[in-house]
């Protein structure tokens, strides 16, 4: 991927995120991360940022990792095809997909093949992932709610591994 395009991505940081408006117990402590579908020009314009580090939590359990991790599979798999599954995701947002689409879903096209992904940890009560396309690797953080549908999804570019 070339560095006008990382910058480009950098830049969307987060396409997808969480519903605004969502009440604490529907989100958990999810609810605390940054919704860039309410402020789509700012995001754009917005400078990069640092990758999260794992807030303290506790930790999830495998079957919930498990579940995000079937779910994040089958959104990227849907999202690279050009046909995002909105009745997986939350009404507000879908709807706040469906308005970042023509802008996304290219995005993600452009990743290339989907080679594989790694739970890092949970942040703020959202699984956070790595994962690793042909063409880039990203961080993604994705959140279900109690019902299994995706109230929170954000992805962004993966932090440069530190030099050895």
């Amino acid at each position: 991927m070339t560095k006008t395009t990382l910058t480009a991505l950098a830049a969307l940081v987060a396409a997808l995120a969480i519903p605004a408006g969502a009440s604490a117990q529907n989100l958990g402590a999810a609810g605390t991360l940054p919704n860039t579908f309410d402020q789509p020009a700012a995001a754009r314009s917005a400078p990069p940022v640092a990758a999260p580090q794992a807030a303290p939590a506790a930790p999830s359990s495998p079957a919930e990792i498990a579940a995000a991790e079937t779910a994040l599979k089958a959104t990227i798999a849907a999202m690279q095809a050009g046909t995002p599954n909105y009745d997986a995701m939350t009404p507000d947002l879908a709807a706040k997909v469906r308005a970042q689409a023509t802008t996304v879903t290219p995005l993600i096209q452009g990743f290339g093949a989907l080679n594989g992904l790694q739970h890092v940890g949970t942040q703020e009560g959202a699984e956070l992932f790595l994962v690793m396309f042909a063409n880039a690797p990203t961080q993604w953080i994705i959140n279900l709610t109690p019902e299994g549908k995706i109230n929170a999804l954000l992805f962004r570019p993966a932090p440069a591994a530190p030099p050895t």
